[in-house]
C-alpha cells in the first residue's frame, strides 16, 4: 500500500466480509512486475476460527483449466510432442469410433467441442474401486454424446477438459499432477501450487474450508471440493489444483511477461503465449483462458478487451490485463459453508473496478 491508495479496495473488501460475500479471502494486485497490494480477509474455517492469512491456500476449482492443464498442454507443444490440430482418435483410437473423432485439442482449449458442460459422474465412480475409476469414467466419456456441432459454438465444458486430461496423460507417459509438478511448479518455485489428491501434504489448518458437503457429510478442509474431480482421486483436468494468492499472481506474472517477450525464467516461449492469449473471433475464447464478457464481465468495465483470465466456482479468479500489465487474484472461499452463496457474482466486478 506504499505506491497507491487503495482504501477503497480494502473498504470493499471489508464490506464483502459484512455482508456475507465471503467468510475469507485473499486479494494481490500486481502492476508492472510490481506488488502494490496483498491483504488477507475473515476467515478460512468458520467453526475453527482461523483466520485467512497471506499464505492461506484456496481450492483453486476450474483455474486447474488455465493453469494446470493449460500450461501442462503448451509444455507438451513446445516439447514437440501434441499440436493443437491433433484430433482425439489420434491419441486415444477408441474416439476414432464415436461422434468426437473430428475434435482437437484445440476445440478442447476453447470449448468449441459440442460437448455438454458437466455430467454427474461422481455418482456412479464412487460405487467403484479408486483405481477402477480412470477406466470407467472413459468408457463414460466415450459415450458421452455432442450436443452441437464441433466447432461452431463456445460451450463451456468440464467435460472437454476431463478428456484432454486423458490426451496429455497418453502423450507424456504420466499424470497430470506429476506433470504439472516436473514441468510448471518446480522449475518455476511455485511451492504452494499442488493437486492435495486424498491426502493433503500440508498442515490441515494451512487450508480454507469450503461447504459442507451434502453427500460427504462433512465440512471440506484441505479436499478437493469438485465431485468428480474429488472421485478420481483429487486430480482432473478441469479441478483439484490449490494454493496461494501468491503463486498464482507469480505464475500469471510469468505468462504476462512472456507475452510481453520479457527473457524470464519458465518453459514457455513469448511465441506459444501470445498465441494461447488470442482469440480470433469476438464470440471466441483464447485458447484455456476467459475472457471479458461485452456485458457485466467478472472483471468489471475498465479492464481492456483483450485481458484473459478465469473464475472458479470456489469464489477464485485470476485476471490479466495485457493492455496495462495489470493482474489481480482473488481467492475467496465463498461457498464456504454453503454454494448456495451467489453473492461474488456481483461483488467481483466492483472491485475489479475499484482496483
Amino acid at each position: 500500500m506504499n505506491m497507491h491508495d487503495f482504501t477503497t479496495v480494502d473498504r470493499l473488501m471489508r464490506e464483502g466480509l459484512a455482508e456475507g460475500v465471503f467468510p475469507g479471502a485473499v486479494v494481490l494486485v500486481l502492476k508492472d512486475g510490481r506488488q502494490l497490494f496483498h491483504e488477507p480477509y475473515g476467515k478460512a474455517d468458520i467453526a475453527a476460527g482461523d483466520p485467512v492469512a497471506e499464505g492461506t491456500l484456496f481450492d483453486l476449482a476450474s483455474l486447474t483449466k488455465p493453469l494446470a492443464t493449460t500450461l501442462c498442454t503448451m509444455v507438451l507443444i513446445e516439447d514437440g510432442r501434441l499440436r493443437l490440430e491433433d484430433r482425439l482418435g489420434d491419441w486415444i483410437p477408441a474416439f476414432s469410433d464415436t461422434d468426437k473423432a473430428a475434435v482437437s485439442i484445440e476445440h478442447l482449449l476453447r470449448h468449441t467441442s459440442g460437448l455438454p458442460d458437466y455430467r454427474p459422474y461422481f455418482e456412479e465412480l464412487v460405487s467403484r474401486p479408486l483405481r477402477a475409476r480412470p477406466a470407467h469414467l472413459q468408457k463414460m466419456l466415450l459415450n458421452e454424446e455432442r450436443i452441437t456441432a464441433v466447432g461452431k459454438k463456445t460451450r463451456y465444458s468440464d467435460i472437454g477438459f476431463l478428456i484432454l486430461q486423458q490426451v496429455l496423460e497418453k502423450a507424456a507417459g504420466r499424470g497430470l499432477s506429476e506433470l504439472c509438478r516436473e514441468k510448471i511448479f518446480l522449475p518455476l518455485e511455485l511451492g504452494s501450487l499442488h493437486f492435495p489428491k486424498l491426502a493433503p501434504p500440508f498442515e490441515i489448518g494451512r487450508y480454507a474450508a469450503t461447504e459442507k458437503c451434502p453427500w460427504r457429510k462433512r465440512i471440506l478442509r484441505g479436499e478437493v471440493h469438485d465431485e468428480n474431480a474429488w472421485a478420481l482421486g483429487g486430480v482432473a483436468g478441469h479441478a483439484g489444483l490449490f494454493g496461494s494468492a501468491a503463486d498464482v499472481g507469480r505464475l500469471a506474472q510469468i505468462l504476462l511477461d512472456r507475452f510481453h517477450g520479457d527473457a524470464v525464467k519458465g518453459p514457455f516461449s513469448s511465441k506459444t503465449v501470445l498465441h494461447f492469449f488470442s482469440h480470433r473471433r469476438k464470440d471466441e475464447r483464447s485458447l484455456g483462458f476467459d475472457n471479458p464478457e461485452p456485458v457485466k464481465a467478472s472483471c468489471g468495465e475498465r479492464f481492456s478487451k483483450s485481458a484473459v483470465g478465469h473464475l472458479g466456482f470456489t469464489g477464485t479468479s485470476f485476471w490479466i490485463d495485457l493492455e496495462s500489465s495489470l493482474i489481480v487474484v482473488l481467492l475467496t472461499n465463498r461457498i464456504h459453508p454453503s454454494r448456495e452463496n451467489q453473492k461474488i457474482r456481483e461483488f467481483r466486478p466492483r472491485l475489479h473496478d475499484a482496483v
